[in-house]
């Protein structure tokens, strides 16, 4: 009895803390979005600078992870050669570059709801990617699936309020951009046994980031930011909010690590819909019923494509032990028979 006590209270103390991993990276995920809307809005704080802040966060983040892997050692670095170095994490970098800059910029033209909505296009973008790469296989249900969330998106977008088509424009580079580098990761690095943490990912990508983006920013914002006092910064306001982006990080860490990637993607669903209540009525962006009916169908397919992929990781599980199964019985079988085999050639 006081095992199974004890064996239900360890069931229990997992369950809370997986609830609690959750729940703080919720919270990070949406005070990141919201502050970043804050800042960049020109009804907000009129800070219309995406391509700095994006600086201003890989520099935060590429600090810290230098501190936690070489002075603290709270994380083992991963050791990679310059070969994998150049051919794998540089262009990781430039897409993760690329997608962090659309998508901060996309905040200056969209709402924070709509913004939400069009980030559902996400699993339809990696699949793709993932086709075109080779890497998944092509299957009529799971297209008919990407089709249903491409519609629910598109009637969203047919509702919005205050269209923008630059913004919407930025948006869809950025989900295409990060399903690529997602694609990318595991084509250049898992494929060589290579798995960053995003403690270790933030140190060798941060540096790749501030570098292509040093290209586009003196080009573009450098020449706004010297001649307005937008370049004196508040240190108050950009330290919290690249504190929140580094803390977002550490939490998927701990989302990842101690529960799975799926769940990640159930509890931004979550989090999506709590910031569409958040962008509705605290910001009072309108959200239209034709809206509600577009992201309601386009979340449909997300929870279908989730609970797709439960099914199939659980089906490789059983696979997995099944042959572990097969193979141990096997060996038992080997071993007896031998057992037999030399018992019988002892007798005279």
């Amino acid at each position: 009895m006081a095992k199974g006590g004890s064996l239900s209270d360890g069931v229990v103390k997992k369950i809370i803390l997986s609830y609690t991993y959750v729940a703080i990276w919720i919270f990070l995920s949406f005070t990141v979005i919201v502050y970043n809307k804050y800042i960049l809005d020109r009804k907000l704080y009129n800070w219309p600078f995406p391509i700095s802040l994006t600086m201003i966060h890989m520099s935060f983040c590429s600090a810290m992870a230098v501190l936690l892997i070489k002075v603290f050692h709270l994380v083992d670095p991963v050791p990679i050669s310059r070969e994998v170095y150049l051919s794998g994490v540089v262009p990781i970098g430039a897409l993760y570059s690329l997608s962090l800059w659309f998508s901060n910029s996309a905040y200056i033209y969209l709402s924070v709801s709509f913004i939400q909505m069009l980030k559902a296009l996400m699993p339809v973008a990696v699949y793709s990617i993932g086709i075109l790469l080779r890497k998944d296989p092509f299957k009529s249900e799971t297209m008919a699936n990407m089709i249903s969330i491409s519609v629910g998106v598109a009637i969203a977008a047919y509702g919005e309020a205050k269209f923008n088509a630059w913004g919407v424009t930025l948006q869809l580079s950025a989900v295409a951009f990060e399903a690529t580098r997602l694609k990318l990761i595991e084509v250049l690095l898992k494929s060589k046994g290579i798995d960053f943490n995003p403690i270790t990912s933030l140190y060798y990508v941060a540096p790749c980031c501030l570098v292509f983006l040093s290209v586009p920013w003196i080009f573009v914002e450098y020449p706004v930011l010297k001649e307005t006092s937008s370049f004196h910064l508040d240190f108050f306001i950009f330290g919290t909010n690249s504190l929140c982006a580094f803390a977002l990080n550490l939490a998927v860490f701990l989302l990842v690590g101690k529960t799975s990637a799926l769940t990640m993607n159930v509890a931004g669903v979550v989090k999506d819909w709590l910031l569409i209540a958040f962008s509705w009525s605290v910001i009072k962006d309108t959200v239209t019923a034709i809206n509600l009916l577009g992201y309601g169908l386009a979340f449909l397919g997300v929870a279908y494509y989730n609970h797709t992929k439960l099914r199939d990781i659980k089906a490789k599980d059983a696979q997995q032990r099944a042959t572990q199964d097969e193979e141990a019985g096997r060996l038992l079988e080997d071993r007896n028979g031998g057992g037999v085999e030399e018992k019988a050639e002892d007798q005279p």
